[in-house]
C-alpha cells in the first residue's frame, strides 16, 4: 500500500469493510455538529440595495461600501434602532455592504430574528444615503457659490446681449446685421458653456442616492444552519476516519512481496499455496470487551488486503501444491521431515500449512507448529532438518519476520525457504474430480503452540 497510489479502488474497499466503523463515527459526528447548532443561536440575513446614480469608478462604489460599515454610520443606525428596541451595540458583525453590478451598493443585516435582521438592513441603508447626502451638501457649499455665479453672470450676458441686439440699427445695412449675428453667436456660445458646466459637476448626480425598496424578510436561516452543522459533522467524522486508514496504510510496514518477505527470513521463496476464502473470513478468536468491541466494529478484519482473486479449480489447486512440495525436497539437506512454522493469528497461512502437510504424505513430513510474533519461541531441533515459514503476504513486518528468523536460529534450524498463503475465491468450473488418497503424515499435523511460554 505504501508503494500505490490512493484509487478510488482504495477507498471503495474501506467503506466495504469499515462500513460499521464509518457508520458509528458519521453519528458521532452529527451529534457534535447538533451540540454545536444548540451553542450556536439561529441567525437571519437580508439586504437592502442602494442606487447611485451618475457615473462611478469602482474604486468609489468600493470607498462607498466601505462607509457603509464605518463606526459612524452605525453608530447611527444602532441610535435608532435603540429607540424602537430592536437591537443596539456594536453592529459591526450584523452589517456588511458589497458593491455590484450597475452602481448598487448592497446593505446586508444579519439579527436573531427575521424581523429584526429586516429592520438592521433597512436602517443601515437610511442612515447610508443620508450621511452621503450630508457629506456632499458639506463638500459642495464652499463652491456651490462659484457655479450659481456663473450661472447668473451668464443670464445676465444673455439678457444684455439680446437688448443690444433689439437696440441695434434695424436697418438693412451690413453692419447691422454683423452685429446682430455676432450677438447671436455669443449668446449661443454662453449656452453651451452653462450646458457643460452642469455636466461636469461632480456633485450634480452623485448626491442623489436612492434606497431601493425595503429588505425583503427572511424566511429561512443565514447558514451555517441545523442540518448543516448536523451533515457536516457527520460527513467531516466519515472523511476523517477515510483519510486516518489511507495514512496508517501509506506509513505500514508490512510486507507484500515474497523475495522481500524471504530477505527478511533469510531464505527463499518456494512458491505460493492457494487458499480458498471463507464466507466469513478468519477473524481472531479473542476474547474480552475489547475482542468484542473490535468484532462488533469489524476492526478485527483487515481492510487493505486485497479481495481473493478468482482461483482454478481443486486440481489446479493441486498441482501448485505439489509443485511446492517437490521445491520442499529439493531443499532439503538430508531426506527428513520438516518444521512448517505459522505465525499465530495468520488463518491463511494455518490452512495453508495443513494443506501442504496433506499433499506431502509420507514421503515429506511435515509438523504444522504455530510461533508467536511478539515473543517467538521455536521447539528445538528433534527429527527436522530444517523449518519452512508458511505466512500471508501484507500481514506482517520485517522486525517480525527478523524475530522469527532468530528463533529459528536459536533452535537450530535452519530456514530452507517461504511460501506464501493466498487466499482465493473458488472457481466452481470444471469438475476436478477426487483428490487422491494419501495416507496421513507420519507425524501428526497439530497445532503445537509454541507461543512464548518458558
Amino acid at each position: 500500500m505504501s508503494d500505490e497510489a490512493i484509487r478510488l479502488v482504495t477507498i471503495g474497499r474501506i467503506l466495504r469493510r469499515r462500513w460499521r466503523l464509518l457508520a458509528v463515527l458519521a453519528v458521532a459526528g452529527a451529534l457534535v455538529g447538533y451540540g454545536a447548532s444548540l451553542l450556536l443561536p439561529p441567525k437571519y440575513t437580508t439586504s437592502a440595495s442602494v442606487l447611485l446614480p451618475g457615473a462611478w469608478q469602482e474604486r468609489e462604489l468600493m470607498t462607498q461600501a466601505q462607509i457603509v460599515t464605518s463606526s459612524v454610520v452605525l453608530d447611527r443606525v444602532a441610535a435608532e434602532l435603540a429607540k424602537t428596541g430592536a437591537v443596539g451595540g456594536d453592529l459591526r458583525d450584523r452589517v456588511t455592504a458589497t458593491a455590484a453590478d450597475g452602481n448598487i451598493i448592497k446593505i446586508s443585516g444579519t439579527g436573531d430574528t427575521p424581523e429584526q435582521a429586516q429592520r438592521i438592513a433597512d436602517q443601515a441603508a437610511q442612515q447610508f444615503v443620508a450621511f452621503a447626502a450630508r457629506i456632499a451638501s458639506d463638500a459642495a457649499d464652499p463652491q456651490a457659490s462659484q457655479p450659481e455665479a456663473v450661472r447668473q453672470l451668464v443670464a445676465q450676458a444673455s439678457k444684455r446681449i439680446t437688448d443690444l441686439a433689439d437696440s441695434a440699427n434695424p436697418g438693412q445695412t451690413v453692419e447691422s446685421v454683423q452685429a446682430r449675428t455676432e450677438l447671436a453667436k455669443l449668446r449661443t456660445a454662453l449656452q453651451e458653456a452653462v450646458a457643460k458646466l452642469d455636466q461636469a459637476d461632480p456633485a450634480a448626480g452623485k448626491a442623489r442616492m436612492v434606497v431601493m425598496g425595503a429588505a425583503a424578510r427572511p424566511t429561512a436561516e443565514a447558514p451555517p444552519t441545523k442540518v448543516q452543522l448536523v451533515a457536516g459533522g457527520a460527513l467531516s467524522a466519515v472523511l476523517a476516519a477515510v483519510i486516518g486508514h489511507l495514512s496508517a496504510a501509506r506509513v505500514s510496514r508490512r510486507l507484500r512481496g515474497g523475495p522481500e518477505i524471504a530477505a527478511a527470513l533469510g531464505s527463499v521463496p518456494l512458491g505460493t499455496v492457494d487458499v480458498p476464502a471463507e464466507r466469513r473470513g478468519f477473524r481472531p478468536q479473542g476474547r474480552g470487551p475489547r475482542a468484542l468491541l473490535r468484532r462488533l466494529l469489524g476492526l478485527d478484519v483487515r481492510w487493505d488486503l486485497p479481495a481473493p482473486h478468482a482461483s482454478g479449480d481443486e486440481a489446479d489447486r493441486q498441482v501448485r501444491h505439489q509443485r511446492v512440495c517437490a521445491r520442499l525436497r529439493e531443499r532439503l539437506p538430508a531426506p527428513r521431515g520438516l518444521l512448517v512454522l505459522v505465525p499465530d493469528g495468520d488463518g491463511a497461512a494455518g490452512r495453508a500449512a495443513e494443506l501442504l502437510a496433506a499433499e506431502a504424505g509420507d514421503d515429506l513430513p511435515l509438523r504444522v507448529v504455530g510461533v508467536s510474533t511478539a515473543r517467538p519461541l521455536v521447539p528445538d531441533r528433534a527429527e527436522e532438518s530444517g523449518a519452512v515459514v508458511v505466512l500471508s503476504a501484507g500481514t506482517w513486518t520485517d522486525g517480525e519476520l527478523a524475530g522469527i528468523a532468530e528463533a529459528c536460529a536459536e533452535a537450530g534450524h535452519e530456514v530452507v525457504g517461504t511460501v506464501i498463503a493466498a487466499t482465493v475465491r473458488a472457481s466452481p468450473g470444471r469438475a476436478a474430480g477426487r483428490r487422491k488418497e494419501s495416507p496421513e503424515p507420519v507425524l501428526a499435523v497439530g497445532h503445537e503452540t509454541g507461543r512464548g511460554t518458558e
